[in-house]
């Protein structure tokens, strides 16, 4: 898909149907002339539903859907007749869509299940008819109640990719080419900051018949917590992975140092992703030789770690074996 396809952000303006008014009809036939109140309810509007459909991955369709309406809702007639309810809206949304009021900014819900679904905007009620309303003492109203106006609001729908492992770097760490070998994904890739301009999902095999997700996020770089480089447009993805994988070229001045100005922009954007499961994956062994690797493990972060190559293919194996052990650390016995 190409980068001008992939949507995570859109603003529409929702509105919900008005409610149907009650009818203040009386029963007449030919043998009563005088019958009571028979005036049914109006029916209710239409809502705005968010619903999750897990075969999109983007907002694309969204792009140019300014304007959503739902229908107002019928009003009531003779002999007790219910108005019909107003047609709802629904919007599909790939799994992992917040949706948020643009004006408070107020979190609406998340969707995170296939078939979820959410009333993102409700209906005017239908007014009630003027049965509702006889008495001993008033037999005969003649009035009923309108039906309640429905709803408008703008809303945020914001989309975080949902993946087992984030692949976390600065820009030619390597994570777009780690994700072509080890899965079906064929991101874009060049030797130049910012290839990736869009996140890219791969399905990687592990194990024979299991699999995890893997989420390429574009290049990280120092200050874009505060909207440098990318910035605050995609550290939101990252919110959603389970694991962590920190990737650092082993031409790296300072393994380390890179290792902790990235974590140190995950903690200004969230302080709540340390607390995910993190590995380290050193790129590009293929550049230094044993001695040097031996001297660069005596200085990494106290994390689980591995050396890779992924343009000669080593290390890739230990890297799945490493990735699918943190993944199911939770759920041994």
């Amino acid at each position: 898909m190409s980068d001008s396809n992939f949507v995570d952000y859109v603003k529409v303006f929702c509105a919900s149907g008005n409610g149907g008014a009650g009818s203040k009809h009386f029963m007449r036939t030919r043998t009563n002339a005088h019958g009571g109140p028979d005036g049914g309810d109006g029916g209710r509007g239409g809502h705005v539903i968010l619903r999750g459909n897990s075969q999109f991955w983007t907002l694309l369709h969204l792009k140019f859907t300014k304007h959503i309406k739902a229908g107002h809702g019928g009003a009531g007639s003779k002999q007790l007749m219910h108005g019909a309810n107003g047609t709802d809206v629904i919007i599909e949304v790939p799994l992992g869509t917040i949706a948020r009021d643009a004006e408070t900014d107020a979190f609406d819900c998340e969707i995170t299940e296939d078939g979820q679904s959410h009333i993102l905007v409700p209906g005017g009620r239908g007014g009630l008819g003027n049965d509702h309303f006889k008495t001993p003492t008033r037999q005969a109203p003649k009035f009923a109640q309108p039906g309640e106006p429905g709803l408008e609001a703008w809303k945020i729908l914001e989309l975080k990719l949902l993946a087992d492992v984030g692949l976390v770097g600065f820009p030619n760490a390597g994570k777009s080419t780690l994700l072509s070998v080890i899965s079906a994904a064929k991101p874009q890739i060049a030797n130049y900051p910012f290839t990736t301009l869009v996140p890219n999902l791969g399905i990687v095999k592990c194990h024979g018949q299991h699999s995890f997700i893997m989420a390429d996020i574009p290049g990280i770089i120092e200050g874009a917590h505060e909207g440098k480089g990318l910035g605050l447009r995609f550290l939101r993805h990252i919110e959603r992975n389970s694991l962590l994988l920190f990737m650092v070229p082993v031409d790296s001045r300072d393994i380390r140092k890179e290792y902790q100005i990235l974590l140190h922009e995950l903690e200004q954007y969230n302080p709540e992703l340390l607390d995910k499961t993190r590995c380290l994956a050193i790129t590009k062994s293929d550049l230094a030789d044993e001695e040097i690797i031996r001297e660069l493990k005596t200085d990494l972060p106290t994390i689980s770690y591995v050396f890779i190559s992924a343009h000669k293919k080593t290390g890739l194996e230990k890297l799945k074996e490493l990735l699918w052990e943190k993944l199911n650390e939770g759920f041994k016995e």
